[in-house]
């Protein structure tokens, strides 16, 4: 009972729990859910399948993270997934051949990812330079993201033919997809940068509080800066990740809602967004706690119109549970006809 109460007061238990009872749940509608098949050289399942299309979530929610922590928040990550989408396909489908590319690939995906990083930098340096609350600056962007998106493909949807550039989001390394290598690569970085050196406890300090933190000697302007830049670079690698995988760019539709779904995973994986507190791991398993949900509700046949109620109503009902006020509150509601009932 010990090890229970300890393993449910931990904060990742409550994720945790929701991400195994989705499971469960999709596994009694659907015997073959948790089945794996190697084919063609690689794995198919419902899980991988969940796993490749979490990718770019994830990907946003790790540099949302970092905003968050830092007592910030980035709303302009969608439209910065629409406009390295833009670019890099611009910069590639110049042809209908499969094997001809207007520009040579890694210029366009550096093309694309440095675009990403500008935007970052331009919502840091309003933030933290200019002083503008982070909604504010990134509500600019991310309403006149989507018009540069849509300048970049002049108002169109570009449709890539470059095979070599599908590989990232729908190509297989050593029997998985190639864009869990991808999110393994920055997710494993990022958790280095955090516990091996100083830069989580200068996060730490900035999202506690930041005078504290500037007294102390904490450059947290530039900190600052460098969090909404890493998250724009996601939000950059999310955007290659998506198109490669649909094979096109939409300035108008590509990445829509993103910015919402990456910032449900920060909070259901308990990163406070009061700042300070923050778990990469447990905006992982936010992001797959979100894409599972979706899975659910489309393979389950629940109708299009009710499904974002459907979404929400299951993120409500893991917030409360993740609150020690609302356990506590429910706790003490349990128990107090027991107590009455003791009294002589």
């Amino acid at each position: 009972m010990t090890r229970l109460s300890s393993f449910m007061s931990h904060r990742l238990a409550w994720p945790l729990v929701t991400l195994l009872l989705l499971l469960a749940v999709n596994t009694a509608f659907n015997a073959s859910f948790l089945h794996l098949e190697w084919r063609d050289g690689h794995l198919y399942g419902s899980l991988i399948d969940i796993l490749n299309r979490a990718a770019p979530l994830v990907l946003v929610s790790l540099g949302m993270t970092l905003v968050i922590a830092t007592r910030g928040i980035d709303i302009s990550v969608g439209a910065v997934v629409a406009i390295a989408a833009a670019v890099a396909a611009w910069m590639i489908g110049g042809s209908v051949a499969s094997d001809v590319s207007r520009f040579p690939m890694p210029l366009a995906i550096l093309a694309a990812l440095g675009v990403a990083l500008l935007c970052g930098l331009w919502n840091g340096m309003l933030v933290a330079k200019v002083g503008m609350q982070p909604i504010i600056a990134t509500l600019i962007l991310m309403v006149a993201g989507r018009g540069v998106a849509q300048l970049i493909a002049d108002g169109q949807i570009i449709t890539i033919y470059y095979k070599p550039f599908f590989f990232l989001g729908s190509g297989y390394l050593l029997g998985l997809p190639f864009s869990l290598f991808i999110v393994a690569a920055v997710f494993v970085l990022l958790y280095l940068a955090i516990t091996r050196t100083a830069l989580g406890l200068f996060i730490q300090a900035v999202g506690i509080n930041p005078t504290a933190a500037r007294v102390a000697g904490v450059q947290a302007r530039r900190l600052i800066v460098g969090a909404y830049a890493f998250c724009g670079v996601c939000a950059g690698v999310a955007g290659l990740l998506i198109s490669s995988n649909v094979k096109s760019a939409d300035g108008n539709n590509a990445g829509q809602l993103l910015e919402l779904d990456a910032i449900l995973a920060v909070t259901l994986g308990g990163t406070a967004l009061t700042g300070g507190r923050f778990s990469l791991m447990g905006s992982v398993i936010g992001a797959l706690i979100i894409q599972t949900l979706t899975y659910a509700i489309y393979s389950l046949g629940v109708p299009p119109e009710i499904n974002l109620v459907v979404k929400a109503v299951v993120v409500f009902a893991v917030m409360l549970l993740q609150s020690p006020e609302f356990r506590a509150e429910v706790r003490t509601l349990v128990q107090r006809p027991v107590h009455e009932g003791a009294r002589p």
